[in-house]
C-alpha cells in the first residue's frame, strides 16, 4: 500500500497510456521518467523496497516495476521481490566495539549507514564473511553499465520476461573487499517480510563483470541491537530470480553497561513492580511480534521530524503478514505501544491525529545501553497484571503455560474490549509471545 498521491498518480498514468492493454498485448510497458514526472516526481513514484509498498493498481494486477536505464522503467507481470526466511531460535553471537571508538554510540543506531559502520568496526562483517582483512572500497551511487537477464512472470513459474539494462542507477550501502571476495551490503533498519531483489542483483551484476574475485551479496537488517545478516547467491548469472540464501547469522554488540539481564533481574522486577490499572480507551494488545512493537518505536524516534499518521505508517512500514496486508495491522501495533505507555496520539488542526513517543518512549533512546532499553520495555510489560502473572506461572512451572491457563488469568484482569471466548484465546497468543520475548532477553545465568 502506498501513499494516496502515488495511488492517484498511478491511476492517471494507467488511464492516459493504456498500460494494461499494452502489457496484455506486448507483455510489458516501457515508461519514461518524463511521462511519470507529468503526474508526480518519478523518484517518489518508483521506489518500492518491499512488496507491500506497491500501489494498489500494481498489486491487484500482480505487476511490478524495474529501472532499465537512467530515464526508463519496465512495467510487467514480474516477480521482483524475495520472501525473507527466518531460522527459528538462531543463536545470537556477541562482539565488542574497540574501546578507543568514541564517535559511534552503538546503543542508539539511527540509520543504515551507522549500522554498517558499527558492524564493520566491531568485526561482525569480518566474522560473517570469514575474512579479517576487509577494506571498505565501494559505496554510493554508480552506473550499472549494460547487462541482460530474465525475470520470472507472476502468472507462470516457467515463464520469463527478457530484460536489457543500460546504465541504470545502482546504489550500494557498503562494499568491503577482502583477499578472495567483494562483499556488497544492502542495509535496512525496518523489519519486513520480503525485500527487493534488485537491490542485490544490480550491484552484483555490475561488479561480477568488473572484477575476478567472488562477489557476495549480503542483506543486513538492524533493529533493537541485533544485526541480522543474510548472504545470498545467484545460481544463474542471467536469472534475476535464481537467488538462494547461503547462510544467515545474528549478532549483537557486548553490553558495556553494568546492567545485565538475567533470571534474577526478571524475578526482581516481577515481584517489586507496581501493577497498574488497565488503561481505558485502548484495547488489550493483539500484536504477536514484540520485535515489531520495538521497531515501531525506533521508526518514530529515527524520523521524529515527521508526523506519522496511520496512513503514513502503512505506506512506510511492513505491518502486513505475508500477502494479507490490512490497515488494521497498523492499529494492532500502534494500540499495543499505546497500551504500554510508549507512544501516544497527538491531535492535529484538521481533526486528525499522528503518533509520537511519550516521555517513557523517549527514555528508550536515552538509555546508556541496549540492556537498559530492554529493561524499560520489560517493566512496561510486567506492570500489567496479565503479563506479570503469566510470567510468574511460567517460571514456577519451568515450562510454557498453556493458552487455557493464560485465558484463566486474563478473565480476572478486567481487560478492555475482550469479551468473547475466541477473543480471549487470540489475545493469549500475544501474552505468550511477549513473555517469551522477555525470557529471550536474558543474557547470562
Amino acid at each position: 500500500m502506498n501513499d494516496s498521491k502515488n495511488e492517484q498518480a498511478w491511476k492517471q498514468l494507467f488511464e492516459k497510456y493504456n498500460i494494461c492493454e499494452a502489457i496484455n498485448k506486448n507483455g510489458q510497458y516501457i515508461i519514461s521518467s518524463k511521462d511519470i514526472n507529468k503526474f508526480r516526481e518519478a523518484r517518489l513514484m518508483t521506489k518500492f523496497d518491499y512488496r507491500f509498498q506497491l500501489p494498489h493498481i500494481l498489486a491487484e494486477k500482480r505487476l511490478s516495476i524495474l529501472p532499465i536505464s537512467r530515464g526508463e522503467y519496465v512495467l510487467s507481470n514480474i516477480e521482483t521481490f524475495e520472501d525473507l526466511k527466518n531460522t527459528p531460535n538462531l543463536e545470537i553471537i556477541e562482539f565488542s566495539m574497540p574501546s578507543y571508538i568514541e564517535s559511534l554510540d552503538f546503543s542508539t543506531i539511527t540509520s543504515e549507514a551507522m549500522a554498517i559502520n558499527c558492524a564493520y568496526i566491531s568485526n561482525i562483517i569480518g566474522d560473517f564473511t570469514e575474512d579479517d582483512k576487509l577494506i571498505p572500497t565501494v559505496n554510493g551511487r554508480m552506473s550499472s553499465q549494460s547487462f541482460d537477464f530474465k525475470i520470472q512472470k507472476t502468472e507462470n513459474d516457467n515463464s520469463y520476461l527478457q530484460v536489457k539494462v543500460q546504465n541504470a542507477q545502482v546504489e550500494i550501502d557498503g562494499g568491503y573487499e577482502g583477499a578472495t571476495s567483494l562483499n556488497l551490503i544492502e542495509a535496512k533498519n525496518n523489519l519486513s517480510s520480503d525485500f527487493l531483489i534488485r537491490q542485490l542483483y544490480y550491484p552484483y551484476r555490475l561488479w561480477e563483470s568488473r572484477i575476478n574475485k567472488i562477489v557476495r551479496p549480503i542483506f543486513l537488517i538492524y533493529t533493537n541491537g541485533i544485526f541480522h545478516l543474510r548472504e545470498y547467491k545467484f545460481d544463474e548469472l542471467a536469472n534475476y530470480n535464481s537467488i538462494t540464501l547461503v547462510k544467515e547469522k545474528k549478532y549483537r554488540l557486548k553490553n558495556s553497561s553494568s546492567y545485565i539481564i538475567n533470571t534474577q533481574t526478571i524475578q526482581e522486577i516481577l515481584h517489586t513492580i507496581s501493577i497498574i490499572k488497565e488503561p481505558t480507551g485502548v484495547p488489550f494488545p493483539q500484536a504477536d511480534s514484540f520485535e515489531r512493537v520495538i521497531n515501531l518505536c525506533e521508526i518514530l524516534y529515527n524520523n521524529s521530524s515527521c508526523k506519522h499518521t496511520k496512513c503514513s505508517l502503512s505506506a512506510s512500514y511492513d505491518f502486513k503478514q505475508r500477502d494479507s496486508f490490512e490497515m488494521r495491522q497498523v492499529s494492532y501495533y500502534t494500540d499495543a505501544a499505546i497500551y504500554l505507555g510508549l507512544i501516544k496520539k497527538e491531535s492535529t488542526l484538521s481533526n486528525g491525529y499522528y503518533f509520537k513517543l511519550t516521555p517513557t518512549g523517549e527514555t528508550l533512546f536515552t538509555a546508556k545501553s541496549i540492556s537498559e532499553r530492554q529493561l524499560i520495555f520489560i517493566k512496561a510489560i510486567l506492570s500489567h497484571k496479565v503479563f506479570n502473572e503469566t510470567l510468574k506461572l511460567y517460571l514456577k512451572k519451568a515450562e510454557e503455560p498453556s493458552k487455557k491457563e493464560i485465558v484463566t488469568i486474563m478473565k480476572t484482569a478486567n481487560l478492555q474490549n475482550v469479551c468473547a471466548e475466541t477473543t480471549f484465546w487470540r489475545r493469549a497468543s500475544t501474552v505468550l509471545s511477549w513473555v517469551n520475548w522477555i525470557l529471550n532477553t536474558i543474557e547470562e545465568e
